[in-house]
């Protein structure tokens, strides 16, 4: 007599890595907030237009100089003359206010935008 056991249904790797990727990518999104190419924020630290939108971690790492981040802002403080563009990784938060939307706000997440 032959007994068998009913396996589980398992999902391949690929599912795993193709929802975990889905998750960080919803993550990163939440994080960056409505903070596109061409937009302008505000906050307790001024007011800033949006040059690029860095979503390749190797490259936010960089600019950053931390090993966690995930994404990075190239941003230029409106509010001063000549103001340099310089790399931000703070998250959107309560205390941010946009104060114009990105000419287009297409996506294009996964690349220096």
């Amino acid at each position: 007599m032959t007994i068998s056991i009913a396996q589980p249904c398992v999902p391949a790797a690929s599912q795993f890595l193709s929802a975990t990727a889905e998750a960080l990518r919803q993550e990163v999104d939440a994080q960056i907030g409505p903070r596109r190419r061409g937009a302008i924020y505000q906050n307790s630290d001024g007011a800033f237009e949006v040059l690029s939108v860095v979503t390749d971690p190797a490259e936010a790492r960089a600019l950053l100089r931390r090993d966690s981040a995930q994404w990075a802002l190239i941003v230029r403080d409106v509010l001063r003359a000549g103001g340099e563009p310089f790399a931000v990784g703070s998250v959107w938060s309560t205390t941010d206010h946009l104060v114009r939307e990105a000419p287009d706000r297409a996506r294009s997440w996964g690349t220096a935008a």
